[in-house]
């Protein structure tokens, strides 16, 4: 199926709210992680991700410190400076870039291989241990740095590294009788390989992708194989010698992915892997492979989904638990989760346009991938809670994940980076670009250009979503065009209304998206209202996290308690049932974004120390109204340390 991608030098963002992130991504976060890389940040945890491909490369003394994934912060950095570079040009920043793109050049291996942890702590090791130590992973987002750095600039150095790289890759594994007859512990090559084979076309890449994603859960199992190969040692010790080996459903290994029904194990490798496997269903025409990516999709966003768009409800292996069971305050919700989910979202989008796949990646987009960063660009999130109580995270080690603020950096530091590479790519997720029409998902303020047969269709959207009700749409094309636009009807949007040129728009519904079909004109104008009333959302009843409780959304944006407004004891306030919503614009740090007030109960515990901790047949609190103010949940936590939660008793 045919999808053409949106170039994102002709495709710039001005939303007044989102093109802030860009900004912010562009100005401080950027220059930030590059300090972080070089150890320069005195209060984060040391990188050593560049001193590593130094050592590599045989221009600096010293021994690898990191991760056994280290590398990848440094690729996934490089790829939000390529898609940085699309929107603004920097010399400055890009001669930074060519000069590490030049030093991961001389730590490439003679043969293709490159990863810094095996290069310089144990050469002998290549390849011998895929359950758990992420060669392919590292592999995978070096993959897709050189891919964007080749869009981005134009330079083809780090793709004919990239490309090496890949060939290496391709050669030792396979069905040959030298070959290893494996795939990754950790998915990624396979949807950076993807990426690689779009823009080479070389059939060699998809069909590496595929050996990797059917070869994966075979008996007898391979991660048994290499575990007796190389005499029974593990490199990760968290929950036993060998868990990550024995527990296959930890890396969606345990199965076939045909007979995988259930989103299970970690979830950035599930997000991961399934994004791969939808764009090698969409490129090979797979019907068996797409019918896996529906239906772990759904299992995923009907049973194991956050109204947050967060996934993974433990933090034993960062994963998925069971249907239904979606804890607030010990969920993990890894800001890479949410990522990864967007990923799969818009793959799922260009196998097929249904606006439930958009739905999911605005209500992540706007949630946890805005909230995993600090408005200052320099804290972060790798956990993302619906509720946090600070003064019980010291004492009760359920909550050891959990932070009350964001952090300056992490040993495990995966989610900035990857944070700044999908604000830089935005533009990718806003349109999906079909011969037949084009489909627009966010309403995102941008101006765009996008072939259609021998002319171009010019637009730009405006607005000030999510804050405001309408979006307008007007097109640019100095020439006629004929072309379909598809505008997605928002799930949260109970009667969105559509409007031409003035004139109520006449078009028909597909999936979730309004079609028009017409010769376009410039001066055309599509103005789009989505009313924005607070809505109560409540939970399934099979949820029991949720049972009597409710969560306010406006738009996209899901709302929270936060201390610094409504004091301490926030369990002990509940939302009047009848109760109305009062709507404002805030002041300071929420300056132009909309806070929402409504009418509760406060349960005013005593602060007699000898109260018992129970009572017989009365209550022990006395019932206060009290005004409840509710703040976007993404905005959390930019205060300094307070209680927070999303669902609220309701009274």
């Amino acid at each position: 199926m045919s999808v053409m991608e949106p170039d994102l030098h002709t495709l710039k963002i001005s939303d007044p709210f989102l093109g802030q992130y860009q900004q912010l991504v562009r100005d401080v976060v950027i220059p930030y992680q590059w300090e972080a890389l070089n150890d320069r940040i005195a209060e984060a945890e040391p990188s050593h991700a560049i001193a590593n491909f130094r050592i590599a490369a045989g221009q600096q003394e010293g021994a690898f410190y990191g991760m056994v994934f280290q590398d990848s912060d440094v690729a996934k950095w490089l790829e939000a400076v390529a898609w940085s570079l699309c929107q603004k040009p920097d010399a400055e920043l890009e001669k930074t870039a060519d000069e590490v793109i030049d030093l991961i050049a001389a730590a490439q291996c003679a043969d293709g291989y490159l990863n810094t942890y095996f290069t310089v702590k144990a050469p002998g090791e290549r390849w011998t241990n895929l359950a758990e130590c992420h060669e392919l992973y590292c592999a995978g987002h070096m993959i897709e740095a050189g891919v964007a750095y080749f869009q981005g600039t134009g330079k083809r150095r780090l793709l004919e590294v990239v490309c090496k790289l890949a060939d290496h890759i391709d050669s030792v594994f396979g069905a040959g009788e030298n070959q290893l007859h494996g795939y990754p512990g950790h998915p990624e090559i396979e949807l950076a390989l993807m990426r690689l084979y779009e823009v080479t076309a070389e059939p060699r890449y998809l069909a590496l992708v595929q050996y990797f994603v059917e070869e994966r859960g075979k008996q007898p199992h391979f991660y048994d194989i290499e575990y007796q190969k190389r005499g029974r040692t593990s490199y990760w010790h968290t929950y036993g010698p060998a868990w990550m080996v024995n527990d296959k459903a930890y890396s969606q290994a345990h199965l076939p992915l045909s007979e995988q029904s259930v989103a299970t194990g970690h979830a950035v490798r599930f997000v991961y892997l399934m994004a791969g496997v939808a764009h090698l269903a969409r490129l090979s025409a797979d019907e068996s492979k797409r019918q896996d990516c529906l239906r772990l999709w759904r299992n995923m966003a009907q049973r194991q989904l956050y109204i947050t768009g967060g996934i993974g409800s433990q933090s034993s292996g960062e994963a998925f638990s069971s249907d239904y069971d979606l804890p607030n305050d010990t969920v993990y919700a890894e800001s890479c989760a949410s990522i990864g989910l967007m990923m799969f979202a818009r793959r799922m989008l260009e196998m097929e346009t249904d606006s439930h796949y958009a739905d999911v990646m605005e209500r992540a987009l706007y949630n946890t991938v805005l909230g995993g960063m600090a408005l200052d660009g320099k804290h972060f999130f790798y956990v993302n809670p619906l509720e946090v109580h600070p003064k019980s995270l010291p004492f009760n080690h359920i909550y050891d994940h959990v932070k009350p603020v964001r952090q300056r950096w992490f040993g495990c530091a995966c989610c900035p980076p990857n944070i700044a590479r999908v604000l830089t790519s935005l533009g990718h997720y806003i349109y999906t670009a079909r011969p037949e029409a084009l489909f627009i998902h966010l309403y995102v303020g941008n101006s765009m250009q996008q072939q259609v047969g021998e002319e171009t269709l010019q637009l730009t959207i405006s607005g000030n979503y999510p804050w405001q009700e309408e979006v307008e749409i007007r097109i640019t094309s100095p020439v006629a065009v004929e072309h379909t636009l598809a505008l997605r009807l928002p799930d949260w949007c109970e009667n969105p209304q559509v409007t031409l040129n003035g004139e109520a728009a006449e078009g028909e519904t597909k999936r979730g998206y309004f079609h028009l079909a017409r010769r376009w004109q410039e001066g055309d104008v599509l103005r789009l209202r989505l009313p924005m009333p607070v809505r109560r959302v409540y939970g399934n009843p099979r949820v029991r996290q949720q049972a009597g409780k409710v969560a306010i959304q406006r738009g996209p944006l899901v709302y929270c308690l936060e201390e610094a407004d409504n004091g301490t004891n926030l369990h002990n306030l509940s939302l009047c049932e009848q109760s109305t919503f009062r709507t404002f614009e805030g002041k300071g740090l929420f300056a132009h974004k909309v806070l929402i007030q409504a009418e509760g109960y406060q349960h005013a515990a005593s602060d007699s120390e000898t109260q018992p901790l129970w009572q017989y047949d009365r209550k022990p609190a006395t019932q206060m109204r009290k005004t409840l103010t509710f703040i976007p949940w993404f905005s959390w936590a930019n205060r300094g340390e307070g209680e927070m939660r999303i669902w609220v008793d309701e009274a």
